[in-house]
């Protein structure tokens, strides 16, 4: 599937998963739940990692994302993941990459922010801010916006990135097991898992079936989300 596919699926699976990960649960006379502002930062950080399986993409919408940068790492990580649709298209990539994030976020909180800003940065683009045919453009954009979102998250209890991670990834696994070649889902074991019912990448399927209902379910969840923190909010007070 074509990257704006995946970044909409990352965040539809994302205000899917809310009302699981924060949900309401009285802890004595405290109750916890996401705020709107850590449900926004959630939705944009799924939606890039929706992206991030396409890191071995050596022309993918990653590569071109902060120009040669990510263009000569997506080479050379395709290389060495065995090509496009291998190694990063499975559960351990998905899982070993939340848990990498985690582990940044203890001990090198420097690095841990790095890579929320390229993570970030590919959420932007791939629900659309970019300049169609204008990679450097594109890039300098991707930068500057990237910039300002991980600068207003960082006041933000951000705990929840490295679910946020690994929910993405699986998002993009699933989107392409549903079109030829599928995934080997349970890499390094060789099987590749598939379900065609999307015939061909950036086809009719994926543009006037597949993403309009993406689209329509992130809006009513959307919403959903707003109304139940109106609703708390409400019942707190009462």
């Amino acid at each position: 599937m074509m990257g704006k596919t995946h970044a909409l699926s990352g965040a539809l699976a994302w205000l899917g998963a809310v009302p699981v990960i924060g949900q309401e649960r009285l802890l004595g006379e405290h109750a916890v739940a996401l705020s709107p502002e850590q449900i926004m930062a959630g939705a944009v950080v799924c939606a890039g990692a929706a992206i991030l399986p396409d890191i071995d993409h050596h022309n993918g919408r990653i590569a071109n994302t902060f120009g040669p940068i990510t263009n000569h790492m997506c080479k050379w990580i395709g290389k060495l993941s065995g090509g496009h649709r291998h190694a990063t298209h499975s559960i351990l990539f998905a899982v070993g990459i939340g848990w990498a994030m985690d582990t940044l976020a203890t001990h090198y909180i420097w690095g841990w922010w790095a890579c929320l800003f390229m993570i970030v940065g590919l959420g932007l683009r791939g629900i659309g801010l970019d300049f169609e045919g204008k990679e450097p453009q594109s890039a300098l954009a991707d930068c500057a916006l990237a910039l300002i979102a991980v600068w207003l998250m960082h006041k933000i209890d951000m705990s929840f990135v490295g679910f946020a991670v690994t929910l993405g990834c699986l998002a993009h696994v699933v989107g392409d097991c549903l079109t030829p070649r599928g995934c080997p889902v349970f890499w390094p074991l060789p099987w590749r898992i598939e379900a065609p019912v999307v015939p061909r990448t950036d086809g009719k399927v994926e543009r006037w079936v597949v993403m309009p209902v993406l689209i329509l379910g992130i809006a009513i969840l959307a919403v959903r989300s707003v109304l139940g923190d109106i609703t708390a909010q409400w019942l707190t007070r009462g």
